[in-house]
């Protein structure tokens, strides 16, 4: 899969290709998840998302799909694309997780709003908090959603501070979910390496 900086229906592999690369690289794909996803607490867990990561994630849906027409491609492109960061920010899936049922329906109603209360803080500077749900709304009176998509967009200091190896915390305020954690070294040069 080759990294381009942009996703363009020119540069996505045909279903066939893609195919053959599947079998070879899901493994790698898969770790590359894996170090790019941070738990924050028991429950809520951010997986940033990546130029490689969206592109999967787009070349999946086509080969589920089965689409291989012009509009579909672009289609995909248009639904995934606003999710790959772009030089000054961070964008993660935000996943809020809790496996009885009951519990879960019982905490997405107190977790109203916890989408805007996570934050980023990058060592020797002040907080940067999420952009939620960019492309609609995911909550509503009764409760907020399992998922949520968020970005972290930061200043010409902020990134030149995360690539000089600045530590960086990833938290979150709300009154009913409290928590903060050091990102590891190893998933913050991945993080680091998203920005210019």
């Amino acid at each position: 899969m080759q990294l381009t900086g942009k996703i363009t229906r020119d540069s996505l592999m045909t279903l066939e290709a893609y195919s053959k690369y599947r079998k070879q690289h899901k493994a790698d794909v898969i770790a590359h998840r894996k170090l790019r996803s941070v738990a924050l607490g028991d429950h809520i867990t951010l997986q940033f998302e990546s130029e490689l990561t969206i592109r999967y994630q787009i070349q999946e849906m086509l080969r589920i799909e089965k689409i291989f027409e012009e509009e579909g491609i672009d289609e995909e492109i248009a639904v995934y694309a606003p999710m790959m960061p772009d030089g000054t920010n961070w964008k993660a899936t935000m996943m809020i997780e809790y496996p009885d049922v009951n519990e879960r329906k019982r905490e997405l109603a107190r977790l109203i709003g916890v989408e805007d209360r996570m934050f980023v803080e990058v060592e020797g500077h002040q907080r940067v908090y999420a952009i939620a749900d960019e492309d609609l709304d995911r909550d509503n009176d009764e409760k907020t959603s399992a998922v949520h998509f968020v970005r972290f967009e930061f200043t010409p200091a902020m990134v030149a501070a995360i690539k000089a190896g600045a530590g960086v915390k990833l938290g979150c305020d709300h009154r009913n979910y409290p928590a903060h954690v050091t990102i590891a070294p190893e998933t913050l040069a991945s993080l680091a390496g998203d920005l210019r």
